[in-house]
């Protein structure tokens, strides 16, 4: 039996990643990689479910035990992938999909792991739209809405680490998209992936 691939998908704060993952999780049949977090749930947010809630001495034991694939510091709280139920379920031929950030997605490259590894690094269509999406999540004010948009600057540089730059601007079509590089990447096939077009709205992005 052949061992499965990891998928990573990341973006920079709002630009849909997490609504992707459960989609690609639930209708491709993917094992999603639960990630420990520091920080508090959101109303909507299952613990186990989403993240595993943990608090600064915990996680913290959990690095001093080598128990991470990868972890990192995002917006003062941290975040991380176990390696065991990872590995395990490669092992028995399940594809996993990861939903982590840019340094996380560094981490598990530089790891040079055997199975194969596919990533993709989610945009939003605007600023506009952006800014948009981050205040109506469940914050306390603008200000933090305003703290991300100066992080997404910094975090847009990033595209190109990754295999796959896809622009969110319809959920079903932008599911679509990364459904279909996935099987292309799975099958050994060609991909139609545009690089100029991606390079051309990241220009609108950032000026």
């Amino acid at each position: 039996m052949s061992e499965g691939i990891m998928i990573i998908l990341s973006s920079p704060s709002g630009a849909g990643k997490t609504t992707l993952v459960k989609l690609l999780s639930e209708r491709k049949n993917l094992v999603t990689s639960i990630s420990h977090t520091t920080r508090t749930p959101r109303s909507n947010e299952v613990n186990g479910e989403d993240y595993h809630f943990v608090n600064n001495q915990k996680f913290n034991k959990m690095i001093s035990n080598n128990e991470f694939l990868e972890y990192a510091k995002v917006f003062n709280h941290l975040y991380g992938t176990t390696k065991l139920n990872v590995l395990k379920e490669l092992g028995k031929g399940r594809n996993v999909i990861f939903d982590i950030d840019w340094q996380g997605t560094n981490q598990i490259i530089s790891q040079k792991l055997k199975n194969k590894l596919v990533t993709f690094f989610i945009l939003p269509p605007s600023r506009e739209e952006l800014f948009k999406r981050l205040s109506n999540r469940d914050m306390k004010d603008k200000l933090i809405a305003e703290e991300r948009m100066k992080q997404f600057d910094k975090d847009v540089l990033r595209w190109k680490d990754y295999d796959y730059v896809i622009i969110n601007n319809n959920l079903e079509i932008c599911y679509n998209q990364i459904s279909k590089y996935i099987d292309c990447e799975i099958n050994g096939k060609e991909t139609s992936y545009n690089k100029i077009l991606i390079e051309n709205h990241l220009k609108k992005l950032t000026s």
